[in-house]
C-alpha cells in the first residue's frame, strides 16, 4: 500500500536527509483511483477531501455531502471494498485504491438487487441519505450475508435519515439477504445434482 505524506524530503548534499518540507498551499497532487471499475485521475490540493474530489474533480455526484464531520453517513463510499465516510478521508489517501460509489451499484441500465429492493419497499423519500446507506448496506451484506435485524439496525444507526425512517430500509435489506441465500442454496443444489 502506498503511503502519502504531506511532507517531502528536502534534497541536498546530504542525499535528501535534511528533514521534511511542507507542500506549498498552491501545489497539487495527481490522484489516481479505480472509480467503479474504471481508472480515473485528476489533480487536487493535498487537503481536498475524498468527497469533494469525487464530486468536483471526477463528477461522481451520487456521493452526497451532509455534515462534513462523519456523523450523517450521506457521503459513504467503499474504499477497497470497505464502507468509509468520504468526508473524513483526504483524496490523496485514496491514491492507487479502488473507490466504489452508488453509481457503480447498478449493472448497466438495471438496478442492483439492493437498489430494486429499496424501490419496492419505498426505502427512500428525499433520497439525500440513500446513496450512503446503500453503500453501507452493500458492504454489510458482503460481510454478513445473513444479518439479524438487530445487528442491521445497529449498523444503520450510523446513518441519519429524517424522511423515510429505518423500517423500510431494514425490510429491503433483509429481503435481499433472504433472496441471495435462497439463490445460493439453489445454486448449490444444482451443482450437487450434476
Amino acid at each position: 500500500m502506498k503511503v502519502f505524506s504531506l511532507f517531502r524530503r528536502r534534497t541536498g548534499q546530504d542525499g535528501g536527509r535534511s528533514g521534511p518540507v511542507r507542500i506549498g498551499a498552491a501545489e497539487q497532487s495527481l490522484v489516481r483511483v479505480t472509480l467503479n471499475g474504471q481508472v480515473r485521475e485528476a489533480h487536487c490540493e493535498p487537503r481536498m477531501l475524498l468527497s469533494d474530489f469525487l464530486r468536483h474533480a471526477l463528477g461522481a455526484t451520487g456521493t452526497h455531502v451532509g455534515c462534513e464531520h462523519g456523523v450523517c453517513g450521506a457521503c459513504t463510499v467503499q474504499v477497497d471494498g470497505v464502507a468509509m465516510r468520504s468526508c473524513l478521508m483526504l483524496a490523496v489517501q485514496a491514491d492507487g485504491r479502488s473507490v466504489d460509489t452508488v453509481e457503480g451499484l447498478a449493472q448497466g441500465e438495471s438496478l442492483s438487487d439492493l437498489q430494486a429492493a429499496f424501490h419496492r419497499h419505498h426505502s427512500l423519500q428525499c433520497g439525500f441519505c440513500t446513496a450512503g446507506i446503500l453503500m453501507s448496506c452493500d458492504d454489510y451484506l458482503r460481510r454478513y450475508p445473513q444479518p439479524d435485524e438487530q445487528a442491521l439496525r445497529e449498523m444503520l444507526s450510523g446513518h441519519l435519515c429524517r424522511c423515510t425512517g429505518y423500517s423500510p430500509i431494514v425490510a429491503a435489506v433483509l429481503e435481499v439477504a433472504a433472496a441471495r441465500a435462497a439463490a445460493d442454496g439453489d445454486n448449490k443444489a444444482g451443482r450437487n445434482e450434476e
